[in-house]
């Protein structure tokens, strides 16, 4: 190949590329004026809104604001009435470990060998019971009461059986022994009552081993 053809060739390429990136810029310009086109056609049905549909519009916009506003006013106002009406539950919850302490020590107290039957033990006891009384009036007026328990049906809900105790005079299920009293703060439970609940007595016959009636 001589140095005409040669020259020739490498014109040829070049004036080639030199097509391909006109026509590349070609068609970028194309995109960039259809693109430029469609926001303009946007904008144009922006701008063809009538006053009425501009104002439904905002109408809309304005009420899904007060709509919002509202909610977060009702979340403002249960959370300030949760807080007013059981801001001290956990200060209660801990009180509540006072009247234990002293029906425990009322019990030790009154099986003490050495002060049973003495005027010092009565004397002790009742104003024992004073301070109890006091404690659970000052519950009651902050709307602090105990659950009922003895003689009523075990609820789930208010109760935590720990122990069958057998009774045919009371219904399966009735709590007959209170361990340790619960408390109800309003309609929050502060803790459940721990009971004891009735069975039926076992009779005799069923208490036996079939296998040991089987081998007599």
């Amino acid at each position: 190949m001589d140095k005409e053809e040669l020259k020739e060739n490498i014109d040829g390429n070049t004036t080639e590329e030199t097509e391909l990136d006109t026509q590349t810029v070609e068609n970028d310009d194309i995109n960039q004026e259809s693109e430029d086109k469609n926001l303009t056609s946007e904008k144009k049905k922006e701008e063809k809104l009538t006053p009425e549909e501009e104002l439904e519009k905002l109408k809309d916009k304005l009420a899904r604001t007060f709509a919002e506003m509202e909610n977060q006013r009702r979340r403002f106002e249960k959370e300030k009435e949760d807080a007013y009406e059981y801001g001290g539950y956990s200060f209660a919850k801990e009180a509540l470990n006072l009247l234990d302490n002293l029906e425990r020590s009322k019990a030790v107290l009154e099986n003490d060998e050495k002060l049973k039957d003495t005027d010092a033990l009565k004397k002790i006891i009742e104003h024992l019971d004073i301070i109890n009384s006091d404690m659970l009036s000052i519950f009651k007026k902050n709307n602090i009461e105990p659950v009922k328990s003895i003689n009523e049906k075990l609820d789930p809900n208010l109760h935590q059986a720990m122990m069958e105790i057998e009774d045919d005079a009371k219904e399966p299920g009735t709590i007959v022994q209170e361990i340790q009293k619960g408390f109800m703060m309003k309609e929050r439970l502060l803790r459940p009552s721990l009971v004891g609940v009735s069975k039926k007595k076992v009779k005799e016959e069923e208490k036996k081993d079939p296998k040991d009636e089987k081998n007599q």
